[in-house]
């Protein structure tokens, strides 16, 4: 039988261990990789290739609905799913929109998660158990209408400026992230606070939370 390959990426060093003996307990899986932030799952991903993606949705970096997306973009096929503490309608439907076929809690009992990852595995959507059945049927009903939200004026590289500046990254910090110079990540940072219509960066930080690019956890 193929074993499944799992490749895990959490900011905590102490749940990916946990989840790594939990996955390797069952002889039909196999953890081949490891990421602390989202631009690595995003690089290990390409390269590992791995079958399927846990991610925790809150990453250094790049958080997890951003790499989901880049991931998704790379291989439209990729399996993902995303780890989370958060039960919140906006948390769930960014995951789900950006390509996550499953969300989970970290409140979960352990054997959800090899569920999650067995059904994903067979072509099927999972959402946690605590998800009551009415959100279920709104998070799945991608067929109506959505209005376009504030973050949806940003390109994927104001996103990526935005989830480093809110983490508390400096201009040089930024700019050495991403190979480019302070300056342009100073730009960067005004036209991101122009299209939000934002003055300072407290706003900011609130607005990434509201919008699920960061959080408090």
């Amino acid at each position: 039988m193929k074993r499944i390959k799992l490749l895990l990426a959490d900011d905590h060093n102490l749940v990916r261990s946990g989840m790594r003996l939990l996955l390797e307990s069952q002889p039909d899986f196999e953890v081949i990789g490891e990421a602390d932030n989202g631009r690595e799952a995003v690089r290990r991903f390409v390269e590992d290739k791995p079958d399927m993606v846990i991610m925790d949705i809150a990453m250094p970096e790049l958080n997890g609905i951003e790499a989901v997306r880049q991931i998704r973009e790379s291989d439209p096929a990729a399996r993902i799913i995303i780890l989370s503490m958060h039960i919140s309608q906006n948390y769930m439907s960014r995951a789900l929109q950006a390509g996550a076929r499953g969300y989970i809690l970290k409140s979960s009992v352990a054997s959800e998660l090899i569920t999650a990852v067995k059904t994903v595995w067979a072509g099927q959507r999972y959402l946690s158990q605590k998800i009551s059945d009415q959100m279920v049927n709104t998070f799945l009903n991608f067929d109506l209408p959505q209005e376009e939200t504030p973050l949806a004026r940003l390109s994927a590289r104001e996103k990526e400026i935005l989830k480093l500046v809110v983490d508390g990254n400096t201009s040089a910090d930024i700019a050495s992230f991403l190979s480019i110079s302070p300056n342009t990540v100073d730009t960067y940072r005004s036209r991101i606070m122009n299209k939000l219509g934002l003055k300072n960066i407290p706003s900011l930080v609130k607005f990434a939370i509201q919008e699920g690019i960061t959080s408090l956890d």
